[in-house]
C-alpha cells in the first residue's frame, strides 16, 4: 500500500445530501462573486441584480418571500414597488 499523502475533510466532497450540494453550489456562487466585485463592484452589482430578476422569475414572482432585512430591500429596489408576477 502506498501513501500518497495526508487526505483531509476537506480534500472529499461528497454531498450528504441535496440540500448540502444546494448550499455548496450557493457558497461557490457568492465566493466568485465576491472575486468579480474585488475587480469591478459595479459588474458585480449587475450581475446581481440580473440574478435576484432571473430568480424572481424561475420562482414566479416569489423571490421576496424568501427574503428578509438588506436582501429584501436590494430585491424591492431592483424588481421594483410593483406586484410579484403570478
Amino acid at each position: 500500500m502506498t501513501k500518497i499523502g495526508q487526505l483531509e475533510d476537506t480534500d472529499i466532497d461528497i454531498s450528504i445530501d441535496e440540500g448540502e450540494a444546494g448550499e455548496r453550489r450557493a457558497t461557490e456562487l457568492a465566493t466568485r462573486i465576491r472575486m468579480v466585485a474585488a475587480q469591478d463592484p459595479l459588474l458585480a452589482q449587475d450581475l446581481v441584480e440580473e440574478l435576484i430578476v432571473a430568480l424572481d422569475r424561475a420562482m414566479d414572482g416569489t423571490i421576496r418571500d424568501h427574503l428578509d432585512g438588506p436582501a429584501r430591500g436590494i430585491a424591492e429596489r431592483v424588481l421594483g414597488e410593483s406586484d410579484p408576477i403570478r
